[in-house]
């Protein structure tokens, strides 16, 4: 048996011992201890997914500014979490895990931090736009893909499920604080807070993280050591194997199913409920912390519904799981004009709900489609189809503030969006896999 590997050893070489796939001293094994830092990672990472919607009642009362400009910083900030998703991919490739994680960390940290010293709508811009968006889409749910795939070959749905839930546990813990700070102490030190705690990652994951398995001197969780071999190595220039996984990706019809179809998903959550919820309440006569809280028990069911799809990704057919997800949410945004109100309802708290467990359940089926269909190119091609995701944010964030600014309601953003999902169900069923994968799943 090979010696004991310590996180200060250098990557292994052809000529070093065979690997073990799991040394029997050990109870846990190293994967889950990298899965437990990447999801504080992105915990981390999701305090500022938390702070627009809280934020964005007292910029309009200080500055006066509209919530079309808030709304388009906003979206300038979901479309580069999107488009630095499949070039974050290739770096990670090529340059490490921690060396991208622990930079996109401290952008984030930058951005929110720098937000307190703005006087004019152009820094909003900058600072939620281009610093916290390069930031947060340096890690996104690429990096969740990236560890699920190179650390674990059992339970791959299962943990792609945990660590999207780390965005919206991110969601859960921050966005009451950010809210009740927000109206009682102001919104710096709301964004100061957001800050602070994504600094407060750097360390950790700078100690933790490792690339790949062999760096610690083990086989992936459930590997065969008989069949298993380690990947290559990425070399080369990361931009050019991003473009290369794009040109690979974009000759299966499958791929723009796939992408037209998680477009929607972050259209109608990011892009409407995650930042335009809490202003529709507002109009209302909801108050502001109130419907942070609900925003908050939607991050706690999320939790739940997140984890229960990977585990019902590993079980059953990925595409029945997308289908199932984008009718429900449909049904809830049809409904939700008539729910809202100044008070906390019945039906209010089932809305909820039901949104809650379906917020991102669409992320272990897809991910795990990508990997079916596109194979080690699977994380990369991950990238451009969540990229998409972020395009469609994007344009459902700044749509809805236009919606809201011309007619003074948000009921037809709403509709638009149930009309979307429907789309985006029929799109799931288009969805061509492996045969290699159907075989594996009914055998």
């Amino acid at each position: 048996m090979t010696a004991p590997r310590t996180p200060a050893d250098p990557p292994r070489t052809p000529a070093d011992p065979p690997l073990d796939p799991v040394r029997p001293r050990r109870r846990v094994h190293p994967a889950w201890w990298v899965a437990a830092v990447a999801f504080l990672a992105l915990l981390a990472a999701a305090g500022f997914r938390a702070a627009p919607g809280a934020l964005m009642v007292p910029l309009h009362e200080e500055f006066g500014w509209s919530t079309t400009i808030m709304s388009l910083a906003v979206s300038i900030n979901l479309l580069l979490y999107g488009l630095t998703a499949p070039f974050a991919a290739a770096l990670m490739d090529r340059f490490g895990v921690r060396q991208v994680v622990a930079s996109a960390l401290t952008l984030v940290a930058l951005g929110a931090g720098g937000s307190v010293l703005m006087t004019a709508s152009w820094q909003l811009l900058l600072f939620w736009g281009l610093l916290i968006g390069l930031g947060t889409g340096s890690m996104a749910l690429v990096f969740a893909a990236t560890i699920a795939n190179r650390w674990f070959v059992q339970r791959r749905g299962l943990v792609m499920g945990i660590l999207t839930a780390g965005s919206a546990t991110g969601q859960l813990i921050f966005l009451p604080p950010v809210a009740a700070l927000a109206e009682s102490a102001g919104w710096r030190t709301a964004s100061l807070l957001v800050a602070a705690v994504a600094l407060a990652a750097v360390p950790v994951v700078w100690l933790v993280l490792r690339d790949h398995p062999q760096d610690r001197g083990v086989l992936p969780l459930g590997a065969d050591p008989a069949t298993y071999s380690p990947p290559a190595r990425a070399t080369g220039n990361a931009a050019v194997r991003a473009l290369e996984g794009l040109r690979f990706a974009s000759r299966k019809p499958s791929f723009w199913a796939l992408v037209f179809a998680f477009a929607i998903c972050g259209a109608t959550t990011n892009g409407l409920i995650g930042i335009h919820f809490i202003p529709s309440a507002h109009d209302h006569g909801m108050a502001t912390t109130t419907a942070a809280g609900l925003l908050a028990v939607v991050g706690i069911f999320d939790i739940a519904g997140t984890i229960a799809s990977g585990w019902l990704t590993d079980r059953f057919d990925p595409r029945i799981l997308l289908v199932t997800y984008y009718a429900f949410r449909g049904v809830g945004l049809v409904l939700l004009p008539w729910l809202l109100s100044d008070v906390v309802h019945p039906s209010m708290v089932l809305f909820v709900v039901i949104y809650g467990l379906d917020w991102v359940a669409t992320v272990p089926p897809t991910a795990v489609l990508c990997r079916e269909i596109f194979g080690d190119r699977g994380t990369i091609v991950f990238g451009w189809v969540f990229a998409a995701h972020q395009i469609g944010a994007a344009v459902a964030a700044l749509g809805a503030g236009v919606i809201r600014d011309t007619f003074g309601t948000y009921t037809y953003a709403w509709w638009g969006g149930a009309a979307l999902c429907a789309i985006a169900a029929l799109l799931s069923l288009v969805v061509r896999r492996a045969p290699a994968a159907v075989a594996e799943r009914s055998g």
